[in-house]
């Protein structure tokens, strides 16, 4: 049985250099690409924050699909989170060029009441304090899972611990799940990540793909004790633009869970591989210009594709 699911996380204008060429304040966040992602799959409740000069344009890109926007707060007088990005060569990592949190940088999440009993719950990338007061807010909620960024791991290590030890999964790239904890080798490093409270975690590895690593009581590929489960990238042969793919990543994959209705080991591997699937349409084009154009039978056809890569 379908299960609901809900966002909290940053709304942003987004301005964006690649080699294929510039797309200014345009719309991003961490919580649009999770939302536009996971609503392929199942509806979403977004909570975020933004400024008076949040464009009617954009609020209708959210709610002309599945995406409940009843949790949008908007700050009057306010300005919207803006950040300024490159990427050169490989494309592997965005150098960031400026920053203004704005509303953002207040922002403290207020679940309407209706939003308070999701079964399914993502904590996007912001401070550990702000994703436990969102917490403390749901009531019982079957699955939980968040994800974090270096910062947050330098700056707030203290009540990232907290967290980790009240949530079911932990969503961090490689770089973020070594500084974590101090493994340089992966899947050590999502021993010691299960080892802090999580069931599961999922380290995200780029173009390369992502692993999955749970403690056991749900089906087979157990190593030492735990469930393991590898999954390369889709081969893109088009990469305009890489901003929000993780969070596109992450959108698939819960909102796959939540469609699902289920999230045993066996839910998590396809959920990871249709998050994989539907992060490879988004560098395709800027912004959320490709996710705009695509559909769900799109997703289904590269997703028998890359199970047929998978097979040996």
């Amino acid at each position: 049985m379908p299960q609901t699911l809900l966002v909290v996380g940053s709304i942003a204008f987004d301005t964006v250099r690649t080699p294929f060429g510039l797309a200014e304040d345009v719309l991003g966040g961490s919580a649009v690409y999770f939302s536009v992602a996971a609503s392929f799959f199942s509806p979403v409740r977004l909570v975020g924050v933004v400024g008076e000069d949040f464009p009617e344009e954009f609020r209708r890109v959210l709610q002309d699909r599945r995406i409940d926007t009843s949790g949008l707060q908007v700050v009057r007088g306010g300005r919207t989170f803006r950040w300024r990005g490159s990427y050169a060569g490989a494309m592997n990592e965005a150098t960031t060029e400026d920053v203004q949190l704005n509303v953002f940088g207040g922002f403290r999440p207020v679940l309407p009441e209706a939003y308070r009993a999701t079964d399914l719950v993502f904590l996007a990338n912001g401070s550990p304090v702000t994703q436990m007061a969102v917490l403390e807010q749901v009531e019982r909620p079957a699955l939980v899972v968040a994800d974090t960024m270096n910062l947050w791991i330098e700056t707030a290590r203290q009540p990232l611990l907290a967290l980790l030890a009240k949530i079911n999964g932990l969503v961090l790239n490689d770089g973020e799940a070594r500084l974590l904890t101090g493994e340089s080798n992966l899947t050590l490093a999502a021993e010691k990540v299960l080892d802090l409270g999580p069931g599961f975690v999922v380290i995200k590895k780029g173009e390369h793909g992502a692993l999955l690593v749970a403690r056991e009581g749900a089906h087979r590929r157990r190593t030492e004790g735990r469930l393991v489960c590898p999954l390369p990238g889709f081969p893109c042969p088009l990469v305009r633009d890489p901003t929000g793919a993780g969070d596109s990543f992450a959108g698939g994959m819960m909102g796959r869970l939540a469609e699902a209705g289920r999230h045993d080991f066996g839910a998590l591997r396809e959920a990871m591989a249709y998050g994989t699937v539907t992060a490879s349409f988004t560098v395709e084009d800027f912004s959320l210009r490709r996710l705009e154009r695509l559909g769900r039978q799109e997703i289904e056809t590269r997703l028998a594709a890359y199970r047929e890569m998978l097979a040996i």
